[in-house]
């Protein structure tokens, strides 16, 4: 019988396989029992996973239930009862009977005689008195005993952590703190104004898919945000408060909210908006997530990075209404993009301490002459890129003209904010940026341009013959 070269080339693998099964079978039997041990000591049914390294969490599931999150509870200080260096302890004292040896020639044994009680109880009382300070009666302290109340239990019981408890009334409330409502408003509006400013007709359902995919994206985007910077949150008294960090929810929670979010967003962008739209919306995903959120700690270019991504929400809306890219749509992510520099800047120089504790490298803690120049630089940019909307069509010669004086005040702000860089003129400068922003794509909306054919007649069918031609 002829045995073919490939059925002797399984034939050797097997046989292989089948040693290295033997060889490591006897090693697997001690790692099973050590982990059923294990098992067995614990009393409850609890695993906990503390070496599962994945995104650098740690998950506590539960045999036949839900997952939850448990941590370690703090250990409170124990009182000693009684300190050992404390001269005003009473110790007593009981002087042991003197002992006479007796000869061997000695008669008769005589019996022993009892201790001296009273001259012992005398002795305890000289002592006792010598220590507390006063002769005469002895003076004798029942030992303190720290008693703990039911109300002081439970306080010191709330201090700990405890098992997640979770209310499903509180969860709007939890999602909206997750999401950054306040945040994916602002990213909710540009989107909105670029939508507004696409020189097309417009189009009611297809706005609101676009707002609505939009502001589905931006809730995954800081929900993510918030899952990976939970460790440096808990050391900013601005974001201590947060869901994740004070534990109202567990992290495999707060991703498949995410993952519920973004997946429907970009979906909607893609398929019922345009494939260009929702590239957009899961490029502005990975830029705040994977480049933005890590380069906090890393570089201060994540400030600029932070930028861009809060730049694309405009130029979102533009594609969503015309499902291409043009001038008029870059030079509103310019107008959005130069905006931020002022607004984040003067909002991080009051919380350098904050952001110097959770360890993020920003212009304001890292390079502070930095920080004001980018500020002034591109609050006076914003009058420059409001001058050339009517040269791409955007917008009238009007738009340059009545925004003039909000970009001078910016200007003037951010002047002074660079030559006195205090508190009082950091905020001033930030709550201008926040009445700034709708006041400018405001005024751009009511100077826009008109569509050019809006007055034109339309435009007769073209022959197959013109295409070609053409």
């Amino acid at each position: 019988m002829y045995i073919t070269p490939c059925s002797r080339l399984s034939g050797l693998i097997g046989v292989n396989l089948k040693r290295k099964l033997v060889q490591n079978v006897p090693k697997c039997n001690p790692i099973a029992r050590s982990l059923i041990q294990l098992h067995r000591r614990c009393p409850s049914n609890w695993l906990t996973y503390q070496h599962l390294n994945f995104l650098k969490r740690q998950y506590v599931s539960k045999s036949s239930s839900e997952l939850h999150q448990r941590a370690i509870p703090k250990q409170a200080q124990v009182l000693n009862i009684v300190d050992e260096r404390d001269d005003s302890t009473e110790r007593q004292v009981q002087r042991v009977p003197a002992f006479d040896p007796v000869s061997p020639e000695s008669a008769t044994p005589e019996p022993p005689e009892p201790p001296n009680v009273k001259l012992a109880s005398q002795d305890v009382a000289v002592e006792n008195s010598r220590l507390s300070g006063t002769i005469g009666t002895p003076h004798v302290e029942t030992p303190h005993v720290q008693v703990e109340t039911d109300e002081a239990k439970e306080a010191r019981l709330d201090r700990q952590w405890k098992q997640l408890k979770l209310d499903v009334a509180d969860l709007p409330g939890i999602y909206s703190r997750l999401s950054k409502i306040k945040l994916t408003a602002l990213v909710v509006t540009t989107a909105a104004a670029g939508y507004a400013m696409a020189p097309v007709p417009f189009d009611p359902l297809t706005f609101v898919v676009a707002s609505l995919g939009t502001g589905l994206a931006s809730c995954a985007a800081n929900s993510i945000n918030q899952y990976f910077e939970v460790p440096f949150d808990s050391n900013m008294n601005r974001t201590k408060n947060r869901p994740l960090v004070r534990g109202q929810i567990s992290p495999l929670h707060a991703v498949t909210f995410a993952l519920a979010c973004g997946v429907p967003g970009v979906t909607l962008l893609t398929l019922a908006v345009n494939p260009l739209t929702g590239l957009l919306g899961a490029l502005n995903i990975f830029l705040y997530t994977c480049c933005y959120t890590p380069l906090k700690r890393l570089s201060i270019a994540n400030t600029w990075v932070g930028a861009v991504v809060g730049a694309i929400p405009p130029v979102m809306g533009w594609t969503a209404a015309t499902g291409c890219l043009e001038p008029g749509a870059l030079l509103l992510g310019a107008l959005l993009y130069s905006w931020q520099f002022p607004h984040f800047n003067a909002l991080s120089w009051n919380l350098r301490e904050d952001y110097s504790r959770g360890g993020y490298r920003m212009m304001s803690v890292t390079h502070p002459g930095l920080c004001k120049r980018v500020a002034l630089r591109h609050s006076l940019g914003l009058v420059g890129l409001s001058a050339l909307a009517p040269a791409v069509d955007l917008t009238t010669w009007a738009f340059p003209v009545v925004s003039l004086p909000i970009n001078l005040y910016i200007s003037y702000l951010a002047v002074r904010f660079y030559h006195k860089s205090d508190r009082s003129n950091a905020r001033k400068l930030f709550f201008c940026s926040l009445w700034h922003l709708p006041m400018l794509l405001l005024l751009a909306l009511t100077c826009k341009k008109p569509r050019r054919d809006a007055d034109a007649p339309a435009p007769a069918a073209a022959s197959p013959a013109d295409c070609m031609v053409s």
